[in-house]
């Protein structure tokens, strides 16, 4: 069984929308259970951290950057820093912003930087962009045009009954099928 952790904060529900629908991805495949933490009761969580063969972040990117809350839990694990316990562990990331850009490269660049920072190896999204040409649309996975990770779009003054949209919910979906699809390359070549 390979286990792979969600850790997200949401401030209106559509960065929560999403975890959903990355943990979504990551049961799809066989012998994979997902676990959803919300970034704001981790401290409950932490021996689940530990175990996990993976760990997806999730953020608003509010302002060029992830989100306040999220930013404490990043600070909260700076003892496990400093022992490398989440070390060889696989990372991936997911954003939400009201814009298209939003700046949402940033919030992922951040994510990776402290997934390399806790010696976790990132996983990229490994999708080429959609809708980037004439036959495109905005069902298109990966509408976005990210590498680094899951991007979603939602409009400010809509709550998540209404956005992300339903590409970018298959596209978060995707993130975390990816990762549980390499988590189990990576467990069954470690053991």
């Amino acid at each position: 069984m390979v286990e792979i952790a969600i850790v997200y904060h949401s401030g209106y529900g559509h960065t929560a929308k999403q975890a959903e629908w990355v943990a979504k991805g990551v049961e799809e495949v066989a012998g994979s259970k997902a676990h959803v933490i919300n970034a704001d009761q981790a401290d409950t969580s932490w021996d689940l951290l530990e175990k996990v063969d993976g760990i997806i972040f999730g953020a608003p990117t509010y302002m060029g950057s992830a989100s306040a809350p999220f930013k404490v839990f990043m600070d909260k694990t700076s003892k496990l820093w400093l022992k490398q316990q989440w070390k060889d562990k696989l990372a991936a990331g997911f954003t939400n912003s009201g814009s298209r850009s939003g700046d949402k490269e940033t919030t992922l660049t951040q994510l990776a930087v402290f997934a390399a920072q806790h010696g976790m190896i990132w996983i990229s999204l490994g999708l080429l962009p959609g809708n980037n040409s004439s036959q495109g649309s905005e069902e298109d996975m990966n509408r976005l045009g990210s590498s680094l990770g899951a991007m979603a779009q939602s409009n400010v003054d809509e709550g998540p009954e209404r956005g992300p949209s339903e590409s970018d919910l298959k596209t978060a979906a995707h993130l975390g099928k990816r990762v549980a699809e390499v988590a189990h390359r990576w467990v069954k070549g470690r053991s």
